[in-house]
């Protein structure tokens, strides 16, 4: 069997130990006779499977004992209906920063639910560049300030966690999550779609500082309160476990590269490789302003667009599948998380080079 090296923005690439690991284990995990899916979530065994994961997330991201860590059902869609619904009272303003399509999508849906602000808006640029931040207009007694430091399919990324003072910051890092450290006291909230860094789609990855849990109205169902998803440590219902599992072998994994130190050395050497190959080609090009181009998700053109489909049909002949960019951009996107290889990367700036050389 021969896998391909896939550069799709999520569900992603996870990595080959990981997945060889899951086929190992698939029909019996740890002893149970049976596999993981098929072990209550009550089971001392995937108690400890649950308890460890945490500890990892704890680990590798530095997490301060006032930080609940919680293992969500569904997406990073649907805590952009909750966190307005949990974070804030029913009269109090709500800040975004828009700098692409999912934080504009976020803003959308707190609309419904509370007053948005719109703090800063890329839109002017077409989503190329961050606004500065001496010029977002941050609203007095804002419950939060909600941004997404990663935008996965524009590739603009904040490389400076953006100060709000005592305004708690909220980030959507679902394509950033794991790719460096972090300093997770700066922020009041944290959430990740797990399909593109963390694991397979139907898991979300929250920590939420603890002294915010107990803002949601008696209003909001207990199945949509942190503070009851936390009180019950992500088991207020039944979890996505075979998600969370392969979560946990994920978060192993992290581990035995070194850390996200480590990993972080990896993804710059990617990126680097990556944007120099466009650039210096002559023939591709990104559009986003070089002080915030994503390590995680490089979009790129080519000089002329009826080239596109002759790109990705000889890219999927070469081993190098899901390059077409996003449907509201076009052209070319290659999404570089940590579970792709740098032979991946390697393997893809040396076929942009050939297929210059014979097309561009």
């Amino acid at each position: 069997m021969s896998r391909i090296f896939n550069f799709s923005a999520g569900p992603a690439t996870l990595p080959r130990e990981v997945l060889e690991q899951a086929r190992d284990e698939m029909l019996e995990w740890h002893g149970q006779g049976a596999s993981v899916m098929e072990v209550s979530h009550r089971s001392k065994a995937f108690g400890e499977l649950a308890e460890q994961s945490e500890a990892d997330v704890r680990e590798l991201l530095g997490v301060p004992d006032d930080y609940a860590v919680l293992f969500l059902q569904g997406g990073a869609t649907q805590q952009f209906a909750m966190i307005p619904m949990n974070l804030a009272a029913a009269e109090q303003p709500v800040d975004y920063v828009v700098t692409g399509q999912w934080s504009k999508k976020a803003a959308g849906q707190a609309k419904g639910l509370r007053k948005v602000n719109i703090v800063a808006d890329a839109a002017g640029n077409n989503y190329t560049d961050i606004p500065a931040r001496a010029d977002w207009r941050l609203t007095p007694g804002a419950a939060y300030v909600h941004y997404c430091p990663n935008e996965t399919i524009g590739g603009v990324e904040f490389h400076e966690v953006p100060d709000t003072g005592t305004v708690p910051l909220v980030a959507d890092m679902s394509s950033n999550i794991f790719s460096r450290p972090l300093d997770v006291s700066r922020f009041g909230m944290i959430y990740a779609g797990a399909q593109k860094n963390i694991g397979p789609a139907g898991l979300v990855l929250a920590i939420v500082r603890k002294d915010l849990l107990e803002r949601a109205a008696d209003a909001v169902p207990p199945i949509l309160r942190y503070a009851a998803l936390a009180e019950q440590k992500s088991m207020l219902n039944t979890p996505p476990t075979y998600s969370w599992y392969i979560a946990g072998l994920v978060f192993q994994w992290l581990k035995r590269q070194g850390g996200l130190a480590r990993i972080a050395e990896v993804n710059q050497r990617k990126a680097a490789k990556l944007y120099r190959a466009i650039d210096d080609s002559g023939c591709y090009r990104n559009p986003v302003a070089p002080a915030c181009r994503s390590r995680m998700n490089v979009p790129f053109t080519l000089p002329d667009a009826a080239l596109d489909p002759v790109f990705l049909a000889e890219a999927q002949q070469a081993g190098l599948a899901a390059l077409k960019g996003h449907r509201s951009v076009g052209g070319m996107r290659a999404s570089i998380y940590n579970a792709m290889p740098e032979a991946g990367v390697d393997a893809l700036v040396d076929f942009m080079a050939d297929f210059s050389r014979r097309h561009g």
